[in-house]
C-alpha cells in the first residue's frame, strides 16, 4: 500500500461541485424568499 501524502490529492472537481451547490442553494433561497414575499403581499 502506498504511503499517503497529506495535501497531494487533486480537489478541483470537488471545488467545482461545491461551488455549484452554493450557487444552487443561493437560487433556491432567493426564489423561496420571493415566493414568501408574494404570498405576504397577496394576503394568502
Amino acid at each position: 500500500m502506498a504511503e499517503h501524502e497529506h495535501g497531494s490529492m487533486d480537489t478541483t472537481e470537488q471545488e467545482k461541485t461545491f461551488a455549484g451547490f452554493l450557487r444552487a442553494s443561493a437560487w433556491v433561497a432567493g426564489v423561496s424568499i420571493g415566493i414568501l414575499l408574494f404570498l405576504a403581499l397577496a394576503n394568502s
